[in-house]
């Protein structure tokens, strides 16, 4: 992507895409982690990779829409950890998170906190992709002092712009509050369902069952209620007061979060550094060899500025 208003802080995208390939592809084994009692808000599935040294920096990753923490993230893991300690939990209604009546993006902020507290990361790194990406930037919001740094990587500032983009949200919102209490109890039915964590363990060989299980622990209801709830964020009265140092990782071929928009949202924050990924929007997963080179940079450019 070759665009003027890219200035000096634009990172290309990383020529060492080509030799990561094999490193994922040996693969084999999927991290165990525990569900884990927030006070006061309700369980949820954590995974907690301590760092190469007691004083590495901490990163918690904030998974997408309909994704569970693990799918999203699992490609960058084994990368990301020979640096920092990494967390990674499952959010509300997703996969193994916590239940709740209401999808707000506020109790996904002020989750974040509490699971801060509960691994003891008084200023984590915040991670976060495409609804994560959300997440990180209201948690900064909402808590500056809780916050050490963001990396925000295919996401957006708000998703209404066009009549196109206002039909499709609006459409999903009413749907959802329509279906709402119907969708809940059967979607707590569907829960009992799902399977133990013990399980997560499949044998070398057998990761597309697993892949297949992780995208079937959310329901179609979790999916309504984000498409509405998101559908209404816009953060661009506040998106310049965030003062924590902070990365943008752009998918160039994005063809879910206009990359103009994921630009604007870039040059919105006061000093951000932008990281180019010639990938589409499932990048994390479906093009890891090309998206994880550009993450593990925007991580360490974070941390030096820290």
């Amino acid at each position: 992507m070759t665009d003027p208003s890219l200035d000096s802080t634009t990172h290309p995208p990383s020529r060492r895409g080509r030799r990561l390939s094999p490193r994922i592809s040996r693969l084999t084994e999927v991290p165990h982690g525990e569900m884990v009692e927030l006070p006061g808000r309700g369980r949820t599935y954590i995974v907690d990779l301590a760092g190469p040294a007691p004083d590495s920096p901490t990163v918690i990753l904030l998974h997408g829409m309909a994704t569970t923490a693990m799918l999203n993230w699992f490609p960058s893991l084994r990368e990301l950890n020979e640096r920092y300690r990494v967390v990674l939990f499952d959010q509300r209604w997703h996969g193994h998170g916590i239940r709740s009546e209401r999808f707000d993006l506020d109790d996904l902020a002020d989750d974040v906190v509490a699971v801060a507290d509960v691994v003891g990361a008084p200023r984590p790194i915040l991670a976060g992709y495409s609804m994560g990406g959300v997440v990180a930037q209201l948690t900064a919001h909402r808590h500056p002092d809780r916050v050490g740094g963001l990396v925000l990587a295919a996401t957006t500032y708000r998703f209404q712009e066009t009549w196109r983009e206002r039909a499709f949200h609006r459409g999903w919102a009413a749907t959802a509050a329509l279906f709402s209490e119907w969708s809940f109890r059967r979607a707590e039915l569907r829960r009992d369902r799902l399977p133990t964590l013990p399980e997560y363990s499949w044998p070398v060989g057998r990761l597309d069952r697993w892949a297949m299980t992780e995208l079937r622990a959310t329901s179609a209801w979790a999916l309504a209620q984000a498409l509405g709830v998101l559908g209404r964020f816009d953060s661009s009265d506040w998106l310049s007061t965030l003062k924590v140092p902070t990365a943008v990782v752009i998918t160039t071929r994005d063809r879910a979060l206009p990359v103009y928009r994921q630009l604007e949202m870039a040059k919105a924050i006061p000093g951000a550094e932008i990281f180019l990924a010639k990938a589409g929007h499932a990048a994390c997963a479906l093009e890891a060899d090309v998206f994880v080179p550009v993450f593990l940079e925007a991580v360490q450019s974070v941390v030096e500025r820290l």
